[in-house]
């Protein structure tokens, strides 16, 4: 057996590094979050190469003295804890102190930074973890550190890095979860010298929705709900404003960035029957609770949460959002306004009934009231002494009625002049065609066109016989019925026949280009992969404040369909499904597909529904959609007597 020893110390702040700082925006991350407990309200973030070479945060926060300052690169140094009984109720974002020692172990960092009762502040220089320069600065209060060079001395990480594109995408989506999360301070972010980002510090979490998401956080509705102890505040998108992925839906549990099932359950419990199916909400919603209900030492990212009574947060959003939901309409609202005075009468037609004029806006308003207790017991007596019609009499008026009637059925369609009807007219009767005359025997025949016979129904061994719901095409075949998904069926013929093409996707290039509003991390990776969108018929361009431009898409797919598209492909990209370009190309397949192909409940012409069932009846490689769904099943003539108990 291998001797056990310890392990050195650079190789355990290696293994942390591993576990805290994946990439440039796990670093922008942690900084953040130290410069939030330190007390800033501004905060500047500058990043060059997607963060790689060169990354700076610069906050106004209380600074650390040149003790601090060098204690604080050591691993599990912190300020925030003392004692075991303060991991039961953590409210501090970073906690473990483990942060700038894993950063200071894959990277070259240098540091300002000044208390606020210190006349001058302190430099630090580290290499790989290590104090190499050491000097007094002046400096401003607050801290200042700078990153370079991440991962130089870790290979084996640098090679799982992607393009700048790509991560500086994830570090301005670091940073926008930050600025949602703390809307008190001032965010400020540059990339490549361009301002990406800038938030007022107003401490109102509209504005910094509306800073981040833009016009489209302007239309959310405002929720806010208490639950047994527990707060939500925050912001959700109407069933209208749905979106093809989760990418939109952002979750905070005390001020802090999560990742939870059960929370993206709770809000879609509360969308139930009021969302298309494969949409899905967006979100920013805060949700406190006492420090002690919550435990956020559970991931080395702290990104996830164990919750003390999971039912108390599910319900807290649950109810919270469906409410919010419940109090927003986008139905117009209905107003009664006074009707004109009546014209002079005019004589009437048989088939035309008097309008009585219509009521008041003011009786209108009452109509509905809730009558108290002695107004409907008057109402009660004066229905009851009211006089009752006698059956006899009805039944002479309902005769009387009738008779006038048909009088006036009579008069409307006589003409003048006429006594009676004309009799219904009857179409005549066909008359056969006069007989071809035989050819004389020294005249000489013309040739005869050849005419290609089309088959007969009865050589077909299948009959279409109608369609269910305008959704499910039913047909005969023998003994079987089947019913055909004719989406499922479509979107997987379209498939097939984009996936056999190997060259470009025929596209169509759009007079006006179509915007499309997604979060930083999605914008990198579509622009990270123009070539790949290329090949599917899709040419974008950048075209600011999170948005992009889609100057061209595939033939097969309308403007009104490019922007779900655009966002299915972008979340395909961020799900990690890119091992092989085939692969990748195939799911975006499979959206072209499903965008373009008829949907259910669409009404489809006869012609177009046989095509569609010849194509699935005689391939045997129709069998289910590119998503999984069956494209057809069967029904036989014995499971169908068995349910007529036959």
């Amino acid at each position: 057996m291998p001797k056990i020893i310890e392990l050195p110390q650079h190789v355990a702040n290696l293994i942390a590094a591993g576990e805290v700082v994946e990439r440039p925006a796990s670093a922008v991350k942690e900084l953040l979050e130290n410069a939030v407990d330190a007390g800033a309200t501004k905060i500047t973030i500058e990043i060059k190469d997607g963060g790689m070479t060169f990354l700076r945060v610069t906050d106004n926060g209380c600074g650390m003295s040149p003790e601090d300052a060098k204690t604080a690169f050591l691993r599990h140094a912190t300020s925030k804890l003392r004692r075991a009984e303060d991991l039961a109720a953590i409210e501090t974002m970073g906690f473990r102190g483990e942060a700038l020692a894993a950063i200071a172990s894959v990277s070259r960092i240098d540091l300002m930074t000044r208390t606020a009762d210190a006349l001058s502040g302190v430099s630090l220089h580290l290499e790989a973890g290590n104090i190499t320069e050491e000097s007094e600065a002046g400096c401003p209060v607050g801290t200042t550190i700078l990153i370079r060079d991440l991962f130089f001395n870790t290979p084996a990480r640098m090679k799982f890095m992607k393009s700048d594109t790509v991560e500086g995408g994830r570090v301005a989506a670091a940073v926008q979860l930050q600025a949602l999360a703390h809307p008190e301070v001032a965010f400020t972010f540059f990339r490549d010298g361009k301002q990406i980002l800038s938030t007022p510090g107003t401490g109102l979490l509209k504005d910094a929705v509306y800073c981040v998401y833009g016009r489209d956080g302007g239309k959310m509705i405002p929720v806010e709900s208490r639950w047994e102890g527990y707060t939500l505040t925050g912001f959700v998108s109407k069933p209208t404003d749905a979106r093809p992925s989760r990418n939109l839906q952002t979750f905070f549990v005390n001020e802090r960035p999560v990742v939870s099932k059960l929370l993206i359950k709770a809000l879609e419990e509360a969308y139930r029957n009021q969302i298309m199916v494969g949409k899905f909400p967006a979100c920013v919603l805060h949700l406190t609770l006492p420090a002690n209900a919550v435990d956020v030492n559970i991931h080395p990212a702290k990104t996830e949460v164990k919750f003390l009574s999971e039912k108390s947060a599910f319900d807290c959003v649950h109810y919270g959002v469906l409410g919010a939901l419940n109090k927003q309409t986008d139905r117009p609202q209905v107003q009664f306004k006074p009707q004109p005075a009546p014209a002079p009468a005019v004589q009437q037609t048989s088939f035309t009934k008097p309008q009585s004029p219509a009521p008041q806006a003011a009786k209108q308003t009452d109509f509905f009231r809730t009558m108290t207790a002695e107004e409907y017991k008057n109402f009660s007596t004066a229905v009851q002494s009211a006089p009752q019609p006698k059956p006899q009499a009805a039944a002479a008026t309902a005769i009387k009625v009738d008779s006038q009637r048909k009088d006036a059925l009579k008069e409307s369609v006589l003409l003048p002049g006429m006594t009676k009807l004309p009799p219904m007219y009857t179409p005549p009767k066909p008359v056969a065609p006069p007989p071809t005359p035989e050819p004389k025997a020294d005249s000489i025949p013309e040739p005869e066109i050849e005419q290609q016979e089309l088959p007969m129904a009865a050589e077909i061994p299948w009959r279409m016989v109608g369609e269910l719901y305008n959704t499910y095409v039913i047909v005969e075949q023998g003994e079987d019925a089947f019913l055909i998904d004719k989406h499922a069926a479509h979107e997987r013929i379209l498939f097939e026949k984009l996936k056999a093409n190997q060259e470009s996707i025929s596209s169509q290039i759009l007079l006006t280009p179509v915007p499309v509003t997604l979060n930083a991390e999605a914008v990198g990776e579509l622009l990270a992969n123009t070539d790949l969108l290329t090949e599917l018929g899709f040419e974008i361009d950048e075209f600011g404040d999170h948005t992009i431009l889609a100057r061209q898409i595939p033939m097969d797919l309308s403007p009104e369909d490019a922007k779900d598209a655009l966002e299915s492909l972008a979340a395909d990209l961020l799900s990690g499904r890119r091992e092989e370009k085939s692969k990748v190309r195939d799911e975006m397949l499979h959206t072209v597909a499903c965008k373009a192909a008829i949907k259910a409940g669409w009404i489809t012409s006869e012609t177009e529904l046989l095509a569609l069932v010849k194509q699935v009846m005689t391939r045997e490689d129709l069998k289910y959609c590119p998503h999984g769904r069956p494209i057809c099943v069967s029904l036989s003539k014995k499971q169908l007597e068995k349910q007529f108990k036959r």
